[in-house]
């Protein structure tokens, strides 16, 4: 089913005459990404989101996203350094959500307390020449702190994990979760909105369709070959496309986190296509919490689908 959480481009407008500009037309950034990007939040239990790792690439945008979610009361910024001024300046932005920055292991805790959902993109991002187990040589440890508090502060949270490599980082926390005693399948997921997003940009280019009218399941996990963005079961169908371009728009999907750290030539990788994406994901989850029917997104997490423990897959987000 086809996901309602995208931002649709404004429509092409001409500027009015200055006789003619009415007050209406004067919005604030701020209302137009609310009312554009996210559902109304009246009638709608408003909900505390925990950030961990808000302070880097991905972390930043992703705050400014989730400062703009109407279902975001509080917003809970924390990073091993550098995190007050980011929620010193996340928290100018006029909208409801109160912000607060917390650093270090000492104040953990306190940023966890309470959290309805907790989305983690902390951890090293990658660079040239590095490779998924590179990163989790790396980011596994980071990912099994954070996750041992969760389970000591917010055992119920909803918890999104962005930091990669996502096949092996979601499973990592499974296991913590389970040592602790707090483990729910239902309440871990891995956010592999990235994929789904890119095979939307990447298909409605290359059939001349309206982006803001695709779907493209994508399964499988999030890291190269594991990606399979599905273009058969991708709406609004085409028979415009070739077997070889279908090929291409795969290859080119699971390679979509090389392409951009390549093009940065070593100056970062995916932070403002991943802070979206995490943005989008953790709406969704919001909206389920809060009990919106019919909240379908694809996600990383414990399955039958396959023999395999974890798989991406269409899931669908419900109390």
């Amino acid at each position: 089913s086809t996901s309602p959480l995208r931002i649709r481009r404004p429509r092409s407008h001409r500027p009015p005459k200055p006789a003619t500009m009415r007050p209406s037309v004067m919005r604030s950034a701020a209302q137009l990404l609310r009312r554009r990007n996210y559902s109304s939040a009246s009638g709608q239990q408003a909900r505390k989101v925990a950030i961990l790792g808000a302070a880097g690439g991905i972390g930043q945008p992703l705050s400014l996203l989730m400062k703009l979610n109407p279902l975001v009361s509080s917003l809970s910024l924390y990073d091993i350094a550098a995190t007050p001024g980011v929620a010193a300046d996340v928290s100018h932005i006029n909208s409801p959500a109160l912000v607060k920055g917390f650093m270090a292991d000492d104040q953990l805790a306190e940023a966890l307390d309470g959290a309805d959902l907790v989305i983690i993109p902390a951890g090293v991002p990658r660079k040239p020449g590095m490779t998924r187990d590179d990163l989790f040589n790396i980011n596994a440890g980071i990912v099994k702190n954070l996750c041992t508090a969760i389970a000591k502060y917010c055992p119920n949270a909803l918890v999104n994990m962005i930091s990669n490599p996502v096949n092996s980082t979601v499973p990592i926390a499974a296991e913590v979760f389970k040592k602790a005693g707090t483990y729910d399948e239902k309440r871990l997921f891995g956010v592999t909105t990235l994929d789904v997003v890119r095979a939307r940009t990447f298909y409605a280019g290359k059939a001349n369709v309206d982006v803001n009218t695709v779907d493209v399941p994508v399964v499988g996990g999030h890291a190269g070959i594991t990606i399979l963005p599905l273009f058969s079961q991708a709406t609004p169908s085409t028979n415009a496309l070739s077997a070889e371009e279908i090929k291409a728009l795969t290859k080119r999907t699971q390679e979509g986190g090389t392409e951009v750290v390549e093009a940065k030539a070593g100056k970062g990788s995916a932070t403002l296509s991943m802070a979206y994406a995490g943005a989008v994901f953790g709406d969704a989850c919001l909206k389920g919490l809060n009990g919106v029917p019919d909240i379908v997104e694809c996600s990383y997490v414990q399955s039958t689908v396959t023999e395999l423990p974890f798989f991406a897959s269409k899931i669908s987000l419900c109390k």
